[in-house]
């Protein structure tokens, strides 16, 4: 089954500065049937004036992933480290017992548009980590690469929970097929462009709960990228359900 979620049915804020959509419940929206899905607990889809950002600000025991889309963020961390992420770079934080960490757009003209996506961790009060792994288009041509995994496996970032997490861009004539493993859910989320999904069109914007299925074959894409997460057969892992 494929439960799909179009893009103009998620939450939303804008503070000028910040326009954001939410694919689950976060800060002001809520929504009961929105409240993450397995592990996964947040979407954000976030587009971020020039020079603007988010002040230091902490997190404990959870798994904060960052894909930036288009632009850069500056970083800096309890944990000393400070870099800026661009376009095509993916950064991993696990929270572990509490970090403060803060994120800048450092560009004075151009927008930075990310995604900032938690994931609840299978451990608690452990040391904080940091990774930061850039991608080539080349990797994900046509293929779903994985690029965050519970063993870090195939030069993939480690993360504490037990979730794959896979990148993708399909343009034209490009196909892939997914095998769903056996007891496991699959959430997509497509990030840019259009393709289709076992007959299903999706757009930017637009995600899918997917259970009890067997396979995925994405095709007819239009400049579209996508991250698919597989994972635990849960319904929600919400720590405030």
């Amino acid at each position: 089954m494929i439960e799909q979620r179009l893009s103009h049915e998620r939450g939303s804020a804008d503070h000028g500065w910040l326009k954001a959509r939410f694919s689950f419940s976060f800060a002001h929206y809520w929504d009961p049937e929105q409240i993450g899905f397995s592990d996964l607990l947040v979407i954000n889809d976030d587009q971020i004036a020039a020079s603007k950002g988010f002040g230091t600000h902490p997190h404990k025991n959870i798994e904060i992933f960052t894909y930036i889309l288009e632009g850069a963020l500056e970083h800096k961390d309890s944990m000393g480290n400070g870099s800026v992420i661009k376009a095509g770079d993916i950064q991993l934080m696990s929270a572990g017992s509490g970090i403060t960490h803060s994120e800048f757009n450092p560009s004075n003209s151009h927008k930075t548009h990310s995604l900032q996506i938690w994931v609840m961790s299978n451990t608690e009060n452990t040391q904080p980590n940091y990774q930061q792994h850039s991608l080539s288009p080349e990797e994900k041509r046509g293929k779903l690469k994985l690029i965050i995994s519970p063993d870090g496996e195939e030069n993939s970032l480690y993360i504490r929970q037990n979730i794959r997490i896979y990148s993708g861009l399909f343009d034209a004539r490009e196909q892939a097929i997914f095998t769903i493993p056996e007891n496991r859910y699959v959430y997509l989320h497509v990030a840019k462009g259009s393709l289709i999904v076992n007959d299903l069109v999706f757009n930017a914007g637009d995600g899918a709960r997917i259970r009890h299925e067997r396979q995925l074959t994405f095709s007819h894409g239009d400049n579209a990228e996508i991250l698919l997460f597989d994972m635990r057969p849960v319904e929600s892992n919400y720590p405030y359900a």
